[in-house]
């Protein structure tokens, strides 16, 4: 497409008739009962959504490829141990709609790209290969053997491996994402960008310079046996409603709950849970204990703000404000951190999180008391450009406390897709670990690369300039979920190729390279059977559990492969004369499971243990309190706040997701806990600020960002009247990303900070 195609795709033909009802104050009960079955029912039918159901998050039936929330280490529910997001996701990947070649014969890639992401995505299951040739208006069927000939072909003609660029999501899963890395390390080259890049990478950068470790050290258990568990950034009824049962839990234990985030969310209010006759009642239990609205941005004022509070309690004599054991034994820099944070203005911080000074007190009052505590985050801490310092923050909180590697204590960076952390573990990173490239070089006997690759956002500006030949997305949807949305198109369709591995249409099939290939997989409900035995795949959850996931539906056609087969495909098409012995893993996913366990720390006896059931946990150092930093200490850090500077006409934006929504794929035009129906085009504002500038409620409105002396624009947005901290706006995503500019990103882990985007609100002239 050109730019006048890539605006007018951007620009909806009309809006559709929102409808505002107010904000809800609970989550799930019957409404999300009746969503789920709704869901089911129109997309996939009783009977073979039920299976799936049933199976779902089961003790060796399928992991939900919506979000990474932990399954209980003992029992389950046989009800159904999934939420309505999750009754979702099935019903999205399970569809019985298909996509045959006649579909893409009849529609062209110009006609489908005028239409929304919603509609693109509710077309249906992508049923066999189909490729895109030059110049050509209309993809067209391809076998197998030809697609793999043509990407082969593709790049083995390119100047230098490092003018291919290998895109992960976070579905795929442990054995494809290990074949990947290994096949794209033999190529010659680490450009292995991935979702992490965009959403979590400031949480592992942060917690792997202070605790040693890129991941969280919590189990699920931890929530009955905490304290108090503090929520920052993060709106666990949509986008991880099965958390709201561990926090329920965790109230009826005594536990208390403070929630930092900038609007006010159902499921961090109350919970009616959907599998208790008081839930089906409508009786909801209260979960939050204070709720702080922080402004956006504001969280690192908020925890230095709490610092020193606390720090002023122990200089009066309070008992046990601070734990000096754990500090002297397990710590290094407290007396700099120390320093720092006496030497801060209170009330100034107070003014920067934009929150009242009694509700700071009462927090730190409640902190003060507490001795195992749990801090949650999520996107609304990782994607701002001080986000890594702002999770430091978070740390040195819990480190004054000495709530690390105890039970009911701890960190909890919550993943938003299924197995985002477990294709970390297995290799996906522009930044390798070295021992992971010794053990490759050592049990297959090849030479790989040791210099870093693109991270996304590098990438992006890499296809831009003309350095990225060939882009490869082992599954999500990539223009959609990046930033700078007609920067990326531009970026896209300077390749060569793109090649898109995937279940379903979706936008990033519409905006592509000279030529365009389509990969249909096997989803992770889809059976997959070698030689007549049902394989499966192995994930790994938000806590570090490995465990397997197996389908047990008839995939919707017989021209689809699994990810790990589309892999050994590819580099037998691409590899001469290989070491690796690629059909060996065609053969059983054990195969690929046994050389994971020499490559991969942590996965011994791989086959063994993850056939136990409920699977089994990674090593953790801050989970054991010990710590793999340089200084062999858990680090405290000195960090300093950072405002944003808004001109009187200047607003700060934050992307935000919708209820009917699961990171791309939309599944609804509806928001029910925000009171949104039918409509996704829509700024939230608060009514001071509309009024000032003479705004009102369904006003329609163009949105601007200025960064780099260069207009972007979101047009068509519907203002909503919304209880959000002055000067702080939201709107969805991917319908903002638009605004959210390449060159914005948070420092040292270059994640697009999508949520802080300065923009401009114009009314739309008619």
């Amino acid at each position: 497409m050109d730019k006048k195609q890539i605006d007018k795709a951007l620009t909806p033909d009309k809006l559709e008739e929102l409808q505002l009802s107010s904000a809800k104050e609970s989550a799930a009960g019957i409404p999300a009962i009746l969503s789920s079955v709704g869901h089911i029912v129109s997309e996939v039918g009783i009977l073979r959504g039920g299976k799936a159901l049933l199976d779902l998050n089961q003790k060796g039936g399928i992991d939900c490829p919506g979000c990474a929330w932990p399954d209980p280490d003992d029992d389950r529910s046989k009800i159904g141990e999934y939420c309505e997001n999750g009754a979702k996701a099935i019903a999205e990947e399970a569809t019985k709609k298909k996509l045959t070649p006649a579909f893409f014969q009849k529609n062209s890639i110009s006609e489908l790209a005028q239409l929304s992401d919603y509609e693109i995505g509710k077309k249906g299951r992508i049923a066999q290969p189909m490729y895109l040739p030059k110049g050509a208006q209309h993809y067209q069927e391809i076998s197998w053997k030809d697609a793999f000939t043509k990407i082969g072909t593709h790049l083995n003609n390119l100047n230098d491996p490092n003018e291919a660029i290998f895109y992960t999501s976070g579905r795929t899963s442990n054995e494809a994402a290990f074949l990947y890395q290994l096949f794209v390390r033999a190529y010659g080259t680490n450009n292995l960008p991935d979702c992490s890049n965009m959403c979590h990478e400031s949480s592992g950068k942060a917690l792997s310079d202070t605790l040693g470790i890129g991941k969280g050290s919590v189990k699920l258990e931890d929530f009955y046996q905490s304290e108090l568990i503090i929520i920052m950034g993060q709106n666990p009824g949509t986008n991880h409603p099965r958390m709201l049962s561990a926090l329920e839990r965790a109230k009826k234990n005594g536990a208390k709950i403070i929630s930092v985030n900038p609007i006010k969310e159902a499921g961090l209010q109350g919970f009616m849970h959907p599998q208790k006759i008081s839930g089906l009642m409508g009786s909801s239990t209260s979960l939050t204990d204070l709720y702080l609205q922080v402004q956006i941005n504001g969280d690192m004022a908020f925890l230095q703000a709490l610092a020193f509070l606390l720090l002023q309690k122990e200089s009066a004599g309070c008992p046990d404000v601070v734990d000096h054991e754990f500090i002297n034994e397990k710590t290094n820099g407290y007396d700099a951190y120390v320093e720092h944070i006496r030497s801060l203005d209170f009330n100034e911080l107070v003014k920067q999180c934009g929150l009242d000074k009694n509700d700071v007190i009462a927090a730190a009052d409640m902190i003060a008391a507490r001795k195992k505590i749990i801090i949650c985050w999520a996107m609304g801490l990782t994607q701002h450009k001080n986000s890594v310092n702002t999770i430091k923050e978070v740390v040195n909180i819990l480190l004054l406390k000495g709530s690390i590697g105890k039970p009911g204590a701890g960190t909890c960076p919550v993943r938003g897709h299924s197995n985002v952390q477990g294709d970390r573990t297995m290799g996906i990173h522009e930044k390798p670990a070295t021992y992971i490239l010794d053990n490759i070089e050592k049990h297959y006997g090849i030479d790989v690369p040791r210099e870093h690759g693109y991270d996304t956002v590098a990438a992006i500006e890499a296809m831009h300039r003309g350095d990225g030949q060939v882009f490869f997305g082992m599954g999500g949807n990539f223009i959609s979920a990046t930033p700078d949305t007609a920067y990326t198109s531009e970026a896209l369709q300077k390749c060569k190729l793109t090649v898109q591995v995937s279940t379903k249409l979706n936008r990033s099939h519409l905006v592509h390279g000279e030529e365009a290939i389509i990969l249909p997989c096997l989803a992770r409900t889809d059976k997959d059977i070698i030689d007549g035995e049902l394989q499966f795949v192995s994930v790994e959850n938000s806590m570090g559990v490995v465990h397997s996931s197996r389908g047990s539906l008839t995939p919707i056609s017989d021209k689809l492969m699994s990810e790990a087969a589309i892999v050994c495909h590819l580099a037998k098409a691409t590899l001469s004369d290989s070491p690796i012995d690629w059909d060996k893993y065609l053969q059983h996913n054990d195969h690929i499971r046994d050389d994971i366990e020499q490559v991969i720390k942590g996965f011994s006896s791989y086959n063994e243990r993850v056939r136990v059931l409920e699977g089994f946990y990674l090593p953790n150092c801050a989970r054991d309190n010990h710590y793999e930093t340089e200084s062999g200490k858990a680090e405290f850090s000195v960090s300093h706040t950072e405002q944003n500077q808004l001109a009187d006409d200047e607003y700060l934006m934050m992307t935000i997701r919708s209820h009917d929504q699961f990171n791309t794929t939309i599944y609804g035009l509806n928001d029910r806990y925000r009171g949104i129906k039918n409509e996704r085009r829509v700024i939230f504002m608060n009514p001071k600020d509309m009024k000032e500038i003479g705004l009102e409620s369904n006003d329609i409105v163009d949105l601007y960002n200025y960064r780099d002396n260069r207009e972007r624009k979101a047009p068509t947005f519907v203002v909503v009247p919304y209880d959000i901290p002055r000067k702080c706006v939201a709107t969805y995503f991917p319908e903002a990303n638009v605004l959210v500019p390449i060159t914005h990103k948070a420092d040292k882990s270059h994640t697009p900070a999508s949520k802080s985007v300065i923009i401009k609100i114009r009314r739309r002239d008619s």
